[in-house]
């Protein structure tokens, strides 16, 4: 591994931990309680700070502010942190924010994703791996995101929002309810269009599988009785484990409903 890098002009308070080939670039502040894996890239003009982990060989691009306090009003110096994986990708004027107190104290970031410039992740949330979020998207506090979602740009999440595995959410959506595992979901208030089917192709979803999902689809969409219900019934019909990981999703606790097929 090559070795670190601090360029002259960066600040790196006494305190923090840096690791072995990690390179700061130009103007960038790093503080006392963060610590940064080894192979990271920082470039310039980059604020790294609160009690702050960024995992190996991720890269923070320039103008990026990590660890700063919540923008929540509730917020009164408590201590939290702010967790991030290795190999993820945070590029110019993103903004990561730490836990509350109330919230659980973390926000949480998994593997391999990618913070395209402008976006912002809130407090408290807790999102998985191979995410995407495109420019200028926003999440807001306590969202869960899991494993290869995609929010598209200028998209809103809603706090408390949780959003299933493999979902994609289309461009300039605000999502107000939870989204099932593989949802597709479009327009203005956020309307639950069906299934990421390309989503689903690319990661080689065997056809039996999405056959399945598709059929699951239809009777939640079209089934009798309340959505749970629906999801219930499945649950007790299916030998899917992609189904059953959308009635399992369905059927946990949460603070808010769901997007319903055909509704907003």
């Amino acid at each position: 591994m090559s070795e670190t890098q601090i360029h002259p002009s960066a600040i790196v308070e006494p305190g923090a931990e840096i690791g072995a080939g990690v390179v700061i670039g130009p103007f960038c502040h790093i503080g006392p309680e963060v610590r940064i894996g080894a192979g990271s890239v920082i470039k310039s003009h980059v604020v790294i700070t609160g009690d702050t982990r960024i995992g190996e060989d991720c890269t923070i691009f320039s103008f990026a502010c990590v660890g700063e306090i919540p923008q929540d009003l509730k917020f009164a110096g408590e201590k939290t942190r702010l967790e991030i994986g290795d190999r993820n990708r945070i590029r110019e004027h993103v903004t990561i924010n730490p836990g509350t107190e109330g919230g659980g104290g973390v926000t949480r970031i998994g593997d391999d994703c990618l913070f395209m410039a402008g976006c912002h992740v809130a407090h408290d949330v807790i999102m998985g791996n191979r995410v995407i979020v495109v420019n200028n998207a926003a999440l807001a506090g306590h969202c869960i995101v899991e494993d290869d979602v995609i929010i598209g740009g200028l998209s809103g999440v809603h706090q408390f929002v949780r959003i299933g595995q493999g979902a994609i959410i289309g461009a300039v959506t605000m999502v107000t309810n939870d989204v099932i595992p593989y949802g597709l979901v479009q327009a203005p208030r956020g309307v639950l269009d069906g299934l990421n089917l390309v989503g689903l192709k690319r990661r080689g979803v065997a056809r039996a599988d999405i056959t399945a999902l598709r059929a699951a689809f239809q009777m939640l969409a079209q089934g009798e009785g309340a959505f749970q219900d629906r999801a219930r019934r499945l649950g007790e019909e299916t030998d899917s484990d992609y189904v059953r990981q959308i009635v399992d999703f369905v059927t946990a606790a949460s603070d808010r409903s769901f997007l319903t097929p055909g509704t907003d």
